[in-house]
């Protein structure tokens, strides 16, 4: 039997789902965005990475894309086999493996210059609003991590 309306929680409540649905929502306009790329989301965060930082280690990539290592690796397989980066060991740890771009990785950055401005556009915020809502977001997923 059904909870009373009263006590049970609602959907439309739950700022879970508003956060859910809104990732979707970009999720799916980024992957109309990047298709022709060839890229998917996780494979151009990955790129957003290298593009500003350089050439960074698996363990780097993993703690700034917030990624454990069996997400991260077949990403960056399929980025190595598309020819858009490339894995090698470091000579002073040989554990530690360093992804670069390579010259057609360094290039397909031109093809995404106007997928942000795509993106900031449907969202139909201006640039204020959008940099305030992203830091927002951000303070609440630093908050529930810290009280985890």
């Amino acid at each position: 039997m059904p909870s009373s309306p009263a006590s049970a929680p609602l959907l439309d409540d739950q700022i879970c789902f508003a956060l859910y649905n809104a990732s979707r929502a970009l999720t799916a306009r980024y992957r109309v965005l990047l298709e022709p790329l060839g890229l998917t989301y996780p494979q151009y965060l990955v790129l957003l990475v290298l593009w500003e930082q350089g050439p960074s280690t698996v363990a780097h990539l993993s703690e700034r894309l917030l990624l454990d290592s069996g997400t991260l690796s077949p990403l960056l397989r399929r980025l190595d086999s598309a020819g858009l980066v490339a894995r090698g060991r470091l000579p002073r740890d040989e554990r530690s493996v360093l992804v670069s771009l390579t010259a057609d990785g360094e290039a397909l950055r031109a093809s995404t210059v106007g997928i942000q401005e795509q993106i900031c556009g449907a969202t139909g915020l201006a640039l204020p609003e959008i940099h305030a809502l992203r830091d927002r977001v951000a303070d609440v997923a630093e908050h529930i991590r810290a009280s985890a």
